[in-house]
């Protein structure tokens, strides 16, 4: 499929046409002056995602949500240290 090209006044007033287009597979060829300048594409289409891909690889403790230790959680809480100048 060759490229279409439209001046820049062109696309802006059939912009709407214009991405249709492009998401139909067009690709688009916006000029300013006769001057191309920039390309309307279609989008990559994304797999859709099928849910539950890491069962058997990810393990989570038990006490994964238990409140940290009194150390720990001062440690977090602490101003942070600043590097030395």
């Amino acid at each position: 499929m060759g490229d279409i090209i439209r001046n820049l006044y062109e696309a802006k007033t059939h912009l709407s046409e214009l991405v249709d287009r492009a998401a139909k597979g067009e690709e688009i060829v916006i000029a300013k002056n006769g001057v191309p300048m920039a390309r309307l594409v279609p989008l990559e289409k994304k797999p859709k995602r099928v849910p539950g891909g890491w069962e058997g690889k990810v393990w989570i403790a038990a006490d994964f949500d238990a409140p940290l230790p009194d150390d720990l959680l001062r440690a977090f809480n602490e101003d942070p240290i600043e590097p030395s100048s």
